[in-house]
């Protein structure tokens, strides 16, 4: 009998101590900021995953957090001045590692979508074309070949950039632009029928690109950094994390985006 009482108090331990000793500091509210991105935040239907993240992050920190809606671009210039502590979603580069930490939750490849018009089956063929202008994001980056890509394509004064995917799409359609850059968050928008019979869609071959939690460096210490990136951690460990995905996506592709 004694030992049952035993394990059972280790379990209180182990379930209660690392929690409480990774409690982030609430004694501040803290500032997060969503972006209007497919799957990740639908701002017309005020549904999508980082919501769902955000909202979890909230629950078990026990923090005040204010969330808001923002340009990708205007997001990353206040979590490097420290006037925006989080956002989500978020990847890497050597730039922003100076001023931005990041606690991984998902990974994903990226793709190129081009007008089937523009008679181009492979990166290389796009790059070649001088008339072909490609669309992206403002401010966003990707992965390996494809930041290469958009790279020399901007230098050769072929790049349109815009603040969502909505304008892309509409240029993409109307053939102002002949391609775009998507991931498996602009899916569904792929689905609809106008879209999909005028558009075909080349894989980079670059590996999956780790997205996260984005902490501003200048906003919080790192020790605090610390404790919400174990928050995300625990999420990704009990299995919270895959839940969320599996409201978007089928379980075999959501189980791909987050164990990694």
């Amino acid at each position: 009998m004694r030992v049952r009482h035993l394990i059972a108090w280790l379990i209180v331990l182990a379930w209660f101590g690392p929690a409480n000793a990774a409690a982030p500091d609430c004694s501040r509210p803290f500032t997060l900021a969503l972006h209007d991105h497919g799957l990740l935040y639908s701002a017309d239907t005020d549904t999508g995953i980082d919501k769902d993240v955000a909202e979890e992050l909230i629950r078990r920190s026990g923090c005040k957090i204010t969330v808001s809606l923002m340009a990708r671009a205007r997001i990353w210039q206040l979590i490097e001045s420290g006037a925006l502590d989080f956002s989500l979603s978020g990847i890497t580069d050597v730039e922003r590692e100076k001023f931005a930490a990041f606690a991984w939750y998902f990974s994903n490849r990226y793709y190129l979508l081009v007008h089937k018009d523009s008679g181009v089956r492979n990166q290389t063929d796009f790059e070649k074309n001088e008339k072909l202008q490609l669309g992206v994001i403002r401010s966003f980056r990707y992965s390996e070949s494809a930041n290469r890509m958009v790279d020399r394509i901007q230098a050769a004064n072929r790049l349109t950039q815009a603040g969502g995917l909505a304008p892309l799409y509409k240029a993409l359609m109307l053939n102002h632009i002949q391609g775009m850059i998507i991931e498996p968050f602009d899916y569904p928008t792929l689905e609809e029928k106008k879209i999909r019979d005028v558009t075909s869609i080349i894989e980079f071959k670059d590996v999956s690109v780790p997205h996260g939690l984005i902490m501003s460096q200048k906003a919080l210490p790192s020790a605090e950094r610390a404790k919400w990136g174990q928050l995300i951690n625990a999420m990704r460990a009990d299995g919270t994390m895959r839940r969320i995905f599996e409201k978007y996506f089928k379980p075999d592709l959501a189980a791909a985006m987050v164990d990694f």
